[in-house]
Formats: C-alpha cells, sequence, structure tokens
C-alpha cells in the first residue's frame, strides 16, 4: 500500500511545469558560472561551518525554517525517482510520511509557483524580516528548483520508451532523485544543528543573490 500510495503521486509533469521553470530562470537571474564578485568577503565556507548571526548561533526557529526550504526543491522534482522508488521498494517506505506533503505540493498546478514567489520575494528579499542564515539557505533551495529546468529539457526533447535510451533516461532521473533526495537530507540536517549547508553548483549562485 506504501508503494501504491506515492507511486500514484509521481506521473510525469505536465508541460506548465517547463515554462515555470524557465519564468522563475528569468525571474531570479541566475548565473552558474563566473567567479562571485564577492569572493574576497565570502562568510561559508565548502564544508557546513557554525552559523552565526551577529556573532551569535542561529536561533532555533531561524533553523527550523532553513531546514523546512529544503522541501521545496525535493517536493517539486520527486517524480524523478518513479524508476528508483519502483525497483527499491524501501524508498517508497522511507517517503510515505511525505506522502501528505507531495498531495498538497500537486494539488494545483501552480503551487510551485506561488510558493517561489512566497519564498523568493517574502522571504529571500526581505531582509528586515528575515536573517542571512534563513535568506541564504531559502536562496540555495530555490536555485536548486531552478535548475531542474535542465532536466526537464532533455526529458521533453529525448523521450524514448525502449532500449538503450530509456537506460540513459532512468540513469538520469534517478541520479536528480538522488542529489535531491541528498540535498533535502544534508541540507535540512545541517541547518537543524545550526550549520551552514553548500550544496555542490548553487551555493555560490545562491550567494549572489543574498545581499
Amino acid at each position: 500500500m506504501a508503494a501504491a500510495s506515492i507511486l500514484f503521486f509521481l506521473p510525469k509533469p505536465p508541460p506548465l511545469r517547463l515554462h515555470h521553470h524557465q519564468h522563475l530562470q528569468r525571474l531570479v537571474g541566475l548565473r552558474l558560472t563566473g567567479p562571485s564578485r564577492r569572493r574576497q568577503s565570502r562568510r561559508f565556507d565548502f564544508y557546513p561551518v557554525r552559523a552565526t548571526k551577529n556573532g551569535d548561533a542561529a536561533d532555533p526557529p531561524d533553523r527550523l525554517l532553513a531546514a523546512v526550504c529544503y522541501l521545496y526543491p525535493f517536493l517539486d522534482g520527486v517524480h524523478y525517482g518513479r524508476f528508483v522508488m519502483a525497483q527499491f521498494p524501501a524508498f517508497q517506505i522511507l517517503l510515505q510520511p511525505l506522502v501528505p506533503a507531495i498531495r498538497l505540493f500537486r494539488s494545483s498546478p501552480f503551487t510551485p509557483f506561488l510558493l517561489f514567489l512566497t519564498l523568493y520575494f517574502a522571504v529571500v528579499r526581505n531582509p528586515s524580516r528575515f536573517s542571512r542564515y534563513v535568506r541564504f539557505n531559502t536562496m540555495q533551495a530555490v536555485v536548486l528548483d531552478v535548475l531542474l529546468i535542465f532536466p526537464d529539457l532533455l526529458e521533453r526533447s529525448f523521450n524514448p520508451s525502449e532500449g538503450i535510451g530509456l537506460d540513459l533516461l532512468q540513469s538520469l532521473d534517478s541520479t536528480v532523485f538522488l542529489f535531491l533526495l541528498l540535498s533535502l537530507i544534508y541540507g535540512s540536517s545541517a541547518c537543524l544543528l545550526g550549520q551552514v549547508p553548500r550544496l555542490p553548483i548553487v551555493a555560490e549562485a545562491a550567494e549572489r543573490q543574498v545581499m
């Protein structure tokens, strides 16, 4: 029953999802190449370090809010795990507690975009209400979600039904899903421990957006 309930919510996303990610990429102005202008004054290392706010450890509410934000890209890309979950039922049992969140996230095709607007404008672009610690982690989650445009494009331009092409598609989807899952576990755990997680690929881009 657990397997069926999880896989039921993992259909291939509608075309609206691709337009959603393209719009996010333009809105955020994401750049993944080139040196950071703030490289000399960068506050975070490549490994988790203690999060500070005015010299003190990050407050528990900040830690919790930052940790929850990493659910956003995972819920938006959980459908990439359909092959992994079909082959390894243990993943379906592991993710069973997230079924209500998956159901709510996919209740409307506009939910991901509305959630993006909330995270980006109400949190990332709101330094008067949220600490840099919260805004940086939220931006990492947003950038990670925007990057899903690339596997989306590959799936829509290269959609085999059999042979080696299908094997490559399964490998791509499984890799994306596992990366999202590890990012969720690593990012949320580090935040709950009061550390600053730096996700591969996205950390530099997130820093450029957080002023």
